[in-house]
């Protein structure tokens, strides 16, 4: 079953949570769901491929929107600038007061999207797929990522037939559902055609309070 299912929806309520956080009637649900998904596609589009690595929106009394970057600069503009324009102009479009949080994601390494995003802009600059995905891998393994794996389809290296490779490093444990698993999907537009990519990283293991403490005593045990 954790071969086959996204890891980041079979964790919610374990080790992830919702990307929105908000309730809604039968009636309501649609419009609100259709709100989230523009606001997604406008923030995306707005800003360069690889800027933008996860959007959490929360519904209150007003919009908050927190969006995970690896490039905060970018996001935020000289003195605020970018982002002003950007609550403005979803302002225009939803009539709802908005307020907007950047978040740095460091490193980027262990962003799953950064690294899709960065293997896909590579691919089509024509850069050789091993050579890429070899150093996204090696970028992550850097970064503190205890596994990763990448799956890449398509018309690889302009091939005639499609075909899929896949790449591993280290561990990477679906079935344990305390494991955090970022995972993330890109796609190159190339002169043959799309190419996909599908991006696991394992960051390590949620432990719950009480086994965290538990795995303290032990390692103070062993040290002592």
């Amino acid at each position: 079953m954790g071969q086959k299912v996204n890891p980041i929806g079979l964790r919610i309520g374990i080790v992830e949570k919702w990307k929105g956080n908000w309730f809604a009637g039968k009636k309501e649900f649609k419009d609100l769901l259709k709100e989230d998904v523009a606001i997604r596609e406008y923030i995306i589009r707005r800003f360069p491929r690889g800027t933008i690595s996860k959007i959490d929106i929360e519904k209150t009394d007003k919009l908050i929107i927190k969006i995970f970057t690896t490039r905060p600069g970018v996001v935020l503009g000289r003195k605020g600038s970018e982002i002003d324009m950007v609550r403005n102009e979803l302002y225009k479009i939803f009539k709802k007061q908005i307020s907007i949080d950047v978040l740095e994601v460091n490193p980027p390494g262990l962003s799953a999207q950064f690294l899709a995003d960065s293997m896909v802009m590579q691919l089509e600059k024509r850069l050789p797929h091993r050579q890429v995905i070899k150093k996204a891998m090696a970028l992550a393994m850097q970064s503190g990522a205890q596994g990763i794996k990448v799956r890449i389809s398509g018309r690889i290296g302009g091939a005639e037939i499609a075909r899929s490779e896949l790449y591993m490093e280290g561990k990477i444990p679906l079935h344990t559902l305390r494991a955090k698993i970022d995972y993330a999907v890109s796609v190159a537009f190339l002169r043959s055609g799309t190419v996909g990519l599908k991006v696991w990283v394992y960051i390590g293991e949620v432990l719950e309070k009480k086994e965290a403490e538990k795995e303290k005593e032990k390692q103070d045990a062993v040290n002592a």
